[in-house]
């Protein structure tokens, strides 16, 4: 299944030349130049990443993600900006983004910092700790886990698929979704690893917090 990647950039040339290219390396893009419309847009829909630009219509880049933020919307992000100076770069990753690329640059260094924020499963939240229930605690920096400030073992596994659920909350993630963020490429896909996982997950927040859609994947809903 193609990542997908969600693009604010109001330069038409641009955005299309971002899209094509994104596109052509097998990824699927939805673009668009307004900053209300993307906001709207991407609180009802799932990305594996997105890219903004700034100035835009209505909505500045920085708002619109700063918003996004907040609630609780965790979706890596990098801003595509002719803003240079150290207080626009201050401001963007204070506003909650994971990258920040200054205009002009190379398609290709795009998209080598797409792939590499993807295949790590990055996401950013202005806040240290991420409130996932009541007492229980998810430590960004450190990508520990803690419940009534008792540290909770995860295993490798477990941490990236409690992150790519933080991604995507209130979505419904295919099983392929789930393989692609947590094996590698020449690691072999095990259904039963996977199910003790999701076992062992729901032993700290319940059964009612991690739904299972049969025959496609699971759904991880926000408190």
């Amino acid at each position: 299944m193609k990542k997908k990647i969600f693009l604010l950039e109001d330069d038409i040339i641009l955005n299309e030349t971002i899209s094509e290219y994104l596109s052509e390396n097998d990824y699927e893009v939805v673009s668009m130049f307004d900053g209300y419309e993307a906001y709207t847009h991407l609180y009802e829909n799932s990305y594996d990443l997105i890219l903004l630009d700034v100035n835009v219509p209505s909505l500045n880049g920085f708002e619109l993600l700063k918003n996004l933020r907040n609630h609780n919307i965790l979706v890596p992000a990098i801003f595509l900006t002719s803003l240079n100076s150290m207080d626009d770069f201050e401001k963007g990753y204070k506003s909650g983004c994971d990258d920040y690329i200054r205009k002009p640059f190379e398609l290709k260094e795009l998209l080598l910092r797409i792939k590499t924020i993807i295949k790590n499963g990055y996401f950013h939240n202005i806040n240290e700790r991420i409130e996932i229930d009541t007492g229980i605690f998810y430590d960004v920096n450190n990508n520990t886990l803690y419940k009534n400030d008792e540290k909770i073992v995860l295993n490798h596994k477990e941490c990236l698929l409690l992150k790519f659920f933080l991604q995507k909350q209130n979505t419904l993630i295919s099983h392929e979704e789930i393989h692609q963020a947590l094996w590698d490429y020449d690691e072999v896909f095990s259904d039963n690893s996977l199910r003790t996982y999701i076992k062992n997950l729901r032993k700290i927040f319940g059964k009612d917090r991690i739904i299972s859609v049969k025959k496609f994947g699971y759904r991880f809903t926000s408190k």
